[in-house]
């Protein structure tokens, strides 16, 4: 009889070869070979045939049943054979679902295999429980097709976790079982999903007043300690390791690293956990807080970046006392943690760019105050000399006028002195000559009485003259030593007052001496120090006689005898012209 060609369209061409269908090369079309039953195949006979027409019925019926002849008296006594009885099924789905149907579906597993993409789709509640569960595949030349106008559109990557609209057929296969057989994916269900996500989050954290709260910390003034989370080994920590590495090993910034999954199943709640235990070991080894919390990881596929969507998470950052930063895959990417940290960046090496440059800028700042703190101390330090100079130049002349005064004053006091002292004893002097005069006159008048007196009584005169002489004599004696006393009194008390008059203005003169001595030196110092050439540099001269002493008088400069006129840069011997 030979074999029997079926019509099967491409997408049924699995379930066909799955039934036993054979591929001819050369008519290309596929064929049942002879000898075997055709009722799994009705589905696909050419229109006409018996077992054709019966499989447009619309029951259900096991083609079992419907077998002719010798068939259905052995299908009656021993029962149908399993690949009939899934072939019915087979057909039966066939026919139920001979279109795809569009349907929800979350992805579980993913393989590859040839270009085929294989997947364990299900459904959950709300708790998380399944509800449905089964296999599915996209194959090669759909998804040659249909996948990279997903990705284009979406951005995402079939993965574990991506929840997708498609378009199913389900196909039952004897051998293989129940699948959906994929020829189609919506890409906005997907995007809508993770906005969905994203959205319910923000709206989540508004309702509870925390959604700004880490943007309302103040910037970092500047970057010393640095806490930063990433995946181990990623590409995004590579770049920004690159200079972070170079700005520590320069001792600008100290980097501390914690490493966490950042996709798949669990992910968000591990990081929490590794930053919240980097947080609390922190104060053993550091001073202070850190300046800034680093989220970085490289590039992904959206959804690989949608398991940051996390609530938790989210509301970690919000509360952090630290402000947040964050490089999260590339520009176009967006995630909760970007919405809620105290500032995005497009990537981790922009985080690190971003970092360095406010370095830099409180370098140039730290610099700039620098130099302006050298000018206005240059400044101060300028005007400081000029009024110091000024202050000495006061000082010297007010030396120089007191030393003057002091001259002046000790020389008009010495004088004054030696005047009161002249005059003390010039007075004493007077006394003394005045009291012996008086003495000498009565002396003289006594004896002008006794002469008078001798030729009357020159007898009595001579006994009386005797008695009266030597009383004259005690008399004169006592008169005298009284005198003499009185004068020395006088000129011892005369000698006193001028001997304390003169130790007080010696004391005073001495006192007016030192300083004008203490002045005179100072002064001395000055001019010592000033040397011979200072002084003939200000215009003097120096003058020496042949024996090479100095000439201070016009006097000692002789008519016609030669002499050295010394300049600050030479000497000049000249001979002086005749006085008029």
């Amino acid at each position: 009889m030979g074999p029997t060609y079926l019509t099967v369209t491409f997408n049924d061409k699995d379930a066909a070869k799955a039934l036993g269908a054979r591929w001819d090369a050369v008519q290309r079309q596929w064929f049942v070979p002879e000898g075997r039953d055709l009722a799994p195949f009705a589905v696909w006979l050419p229109a006409g045939t018996g077992l054709a027409l019966e499989a447009h019925d619309t029951s259900l019926q096991l083609p079992a049943q419907k077998a002719l002849g010798n068939d259905l008296i052995l299908a009656a006594k021993k029962g149908v054979s399993l690949s009939s009885l899934l072939a019915g099924v087979s057909q039966a789905v066939a026919h139920a679902y001979r279109a795809g149907v569009w349907t929800l579906v979350e992805v579980v597993e993913l393989r590859a295999n040839g270009g085929h993409v294989f997947m364990g789709v299900s459904e959950r509640d709300t708790n998380g429980a399944v509800l449905a569960k089964t296999t599915a595949v996209i194959w090669q030349s759909t998804a040659n097709l249909v996948l990279p106008e997903f990705e284009q559109a979406t951005g995402a990557q079939l993965a574990p976790g991506i929840k997708l609209l498609v378009r199913a057929r389900p196909v039952f296969k004897p051998v293989h079982g129940f699948s959906l057989e994929i020829d189609a994916i919506d890409p906005q269900y997907t995007l809508g999903d993770l906005e969905a996500r994203k959205r319910e989050i923000r709206e989540r954290l508004q309702a509870e007043g925390v959604f700004g709260n880490n943007r309302l910390l103040p910037v970092p003034w500047d970057y010393n300690d640095v806490l930063v989370v990433a995946p181990e080994g990623g590409a995004g920590l590579g770049d920004f390791q690159a200079e972070a590495n170079r700005l520590q090993s320069n001792g600008v910034c100290r980097f501390t690293y914690v490493f966490s999954r950042f996709q798949g199943e669990g992910a968000a709640r591990e990081m929490a956990d590794a930053l919240q235990s980097a947080l609390t070991a922190w104060p053993k080894a550091h001073a202070t807080p850190p300046d800034a919390l680093v989220i970085i990881r490289g590039g992904g596929a959206v959804n690989d970046l949608a398991w940051l969507n996390d609530y938790d998470l989210a509301r970690f950052i919000c509360d952090s006392a630290v402000p947040i930063l964050t490089g999260i895959g590339h520009e176009r990417d967006n995630t909760v943690l970007d919405d809620v940290a105290h500032s995005r960046f497009d990537t981790p090496s922009k985080v690190i760019a971003g970092i360095e440059w406010l370095i830099v800028k409180r370098a140039r700042e730290a610099s700039a105050n620098f130099e302006q703190i050298m000018h206005h101390a240059t400044t101060s330090l300028q005007s400081i000399k000029a009024s110091a100079a000024v202050l000495d130049s006061a000082v010297q002349a007010q030396a120089r006028r007191h030393l003057a005064q002091g001259r002046q004053s000790t020389s008009a006091l010495l004088h004054a002195v030696l005047v009161d002292a002249l005059q003390g004893v010039h007075q004493a002097e007077q006394v003394c000559h005045r009291t012996l005069q008086e003495v000498r006159s009565q002396a003289l008048d006594q004896l002008s009485l006794a002469k008078r007196e001798v030729p009357s009584c020159w007898v009595q005169i001579t006994q009386d003259a005797a008695r009266v002489s030597r009383a004259s004599l005690v008399q004169i004696d006592t008169w005298m030593s009284t005198i003499l006393d009185h004068a020395r009194r006088d000129t011892l008390q005369a000698s006193g007052v001028a001997e304390d008059t003169l130790r007080g203005i010696a004391t005073s003169a001495r006192l007016h001496l030192r300083d004008g001595a203490i002045r005179s030196e100072a002064l001395m110092r000055e001019v010592t120090g000033q040397g011979p050439e200072k002084t003939l540099k200000r215009g003097f001269v120096l003058v020496r006689n042949q024996a090479g002493q100095p000439v201070t008088r016009a006097s000692q400069a002789k008519s016609g005898t030669p002499i050295e006129i010394e300049f600050h840069d030479g000497k000049v011997l000249t001979t002086p012209l005749p006085q008029p």
